[in-house]
């Protein structure tokens, strides 16, 4: 992949914000496996990484119609989306990327609670943030999905022209341009999607989760 090596980041680490003595969490009557069992399938978080036009957020909705035709439940969070509300008062620093992402792993596991097969599309460019989110749950509720696309595709495809803004200056701490992006040493599962299809990324993602008995085989 082709993103120019950007020096490291230093960040102090986020642990989220300070939870008062006086709250107390409240355990469900109707679990997580109760909801699971009414859906018929396993409740996990389906993390999209990768840089901005690599194609996340269409492979995450293209992925979510599918398992809709399957009668899952299922719900996107889309980075763009989630700016406009939940954090819209965040930036785009190192901090404010690190903040939006735990927020966004706070929502997503809130999902999956929920019994939902929740699909994030964020580009997340930090390992460190990735994996704290996949700490937030156990191991096999966290799919982290890498798009690979090389930086050279993903400008080629962007109709917005925000890598050309960002070359010439106009777009401060840009992710692969002037702020990095971390590619997952270990992705769950790795889609081409500079090279590939979107059917043909879709399918490799459905089958996984059938591997994995997420959802059932399709008879």
């Amino acid at each position: 992949m082709s993103v120019r090596p950007i020096s490291p980041v230093s960040r102090a680490p986020i642990s989220g914000p300070p939870v008062s003595a006086n709250v107390v969490w409240q355990h469900a009557t109707v679990t997580r496996a109760h909801r699971q069992s009414q859906n018929g399938h396993r409740a996990v978080i389906l993390w999209f990484t990768g840089l901005s036009g690599s194609g996340k957020s269409t492979l995450a909705h293209a992925v979510e119609e599918r398992l809709h035709q399957r009668g899952c439940r299922s719900f996107v969070l889309d980075g763009d989306n989630v700016r406009h509300g939940l954090c819209g008062d965040l930036g785009f620093s190192a901090q404010d990327r690190q903040e939006n992402i735990r927020r966004i792993g706070e929502v997503a596991k809130l999902f999956m609670e929920a019994g939902t097969i929740v699909l994030t599309a964020f580009i997340s460019p930090y390992r460190a943030d990735r994996r704290r989110v996949r700490e937030m749950v156990s191991d096999a509720d966290f799919i982290e999905i890498y798009c690979d696309a090389p930086i050279e595709i993903c400008e080629a495809r962007d109709v917005k022209g925000m890598y050309k803004k960002a070359r010439a200056g106009q777009i401060a701490e840009f992710t692969g341009i002037s702020s990095p992006y971390e590619a997952p040493d270990h992705p769950d599962i790795i889609v081409e999607t500079g090279q590939a299809g979107l059917d043909d990324c879709v399918s490799r993602i459905m089958g996984e989760l059938e591997r994995r008995e997420v959802i059932a085989k399709k008879a």
